[in-house]
């Protein structure tokens, strides 16, 4: 039986690949598991600087598995309130962790599986890729990313996805603001590898802080959000990443004034 997930280390950069390709990476209890376990084992490794999550095969994910809406259908509160969590848990770790995490959207994302990509930092999709929250259809609701998703394209664009139901092409979902950046089917390998590239190429401290600003700084009052703004100044400051860039620029500097 192959592994749910697959873990390919390209210098400093982790690729964790949904290898469920027959099921379109279908989210599973064992696939979420191994997701969260391997972005957990990521983000301790000092020597990752970028992750990268994507699927085997023609799709990204399509959202859960039969067997576990199966499952939901025949639970009672309490073990679909231990199911959820779980998923609650996958769906909030990109942001918490330390590293930039980047989709590799290729085929279809939807419902779970479009929650994953949107849970993201990034979202890099091939031209061919759609995007969207189906639930609607069976009488279910994307309730848990619907927190990410109002953050990254607006209420009202929010509402149409998840009350309607119909997937977007991805340069409609680039337009809204749902994925970063789309490259045409043939290219996507290489300009993906490149943005993974140039993302592993900065300081890790400030990609770090700068992360943790931005999503922190959620929810904040103005004045607060610049109180913290000018204490990760004072950090940033002080890191080692900081005073080796600023001794560059201004050697730099010195040799064009020269």
């Amino acid at each position: 039986m192959s592994e749910p997930l697959l873990i390919r280390r390209e210098g400093a950069i982790v690729r964790l690949v949904m290898n469920r390709p027959d099921k379109r990476n279908a989210l599973n209890a064992e696939l979420i598991g191994c997701l969260k376990s391997a972005l957990r084992d990521a983000d301790r490794d000092p020597g990752v600087r970028v992750v990268a999550i994507e699927g085997a095969g023609k799709d990204f994910c399509s959202g859960a598995d039969l067997s576990a809406l199966r499952k939901i259908a025949g639970a009672g509160a309490m073990e679909n309130l231990e199911d959820v969590d779980e998923l609650a848990e996958l769906f909030a770790f990109p942001r918490r962790m330390r590293k930039p995490v980047v989709a590799l959207v290729r085929g279809r994302a939807l419902a779970g599986g479009c929650g994953l990509a949107t849970a993201c930092d990034m979202v890099l999709a091939t031209a061919s890729a759609q995007l969207g929250y189906p639930e609607v259809r069976i009488g279910f609701v994307p309730a848990m990313v619907m927190a990410i998703l109002r953050r990254n394209v607006g209420e009202k664009r929010a509402f149409e996805l998840i009350v309607r139901g119909h997937p977007v092409a991805a340069a409609e979902a680039e337009r809204i603001g749902l994925v970063n950046h789309v490259f045409g089917d043939d290219q996507f390998d290489t300009e993906a590898a490149a943005v993974l590239d140039d993302l592993a190429g900065r300081s890790a401290s400030a990609v770090e802080l700068s992360k943790r600003l931005l999503y922190n700084s959620d929810g904040m009052s103005f004045d607060a959000a610049i109180r913290a703004g000018a204490d990760v100044n004072v950090v940033a400051r002080m890191t080692d990443d900081m005073q080796a860039g600023v001794a560059r620029f201004l050697e730099r500097d010195a040799g064009a004034k020269g």
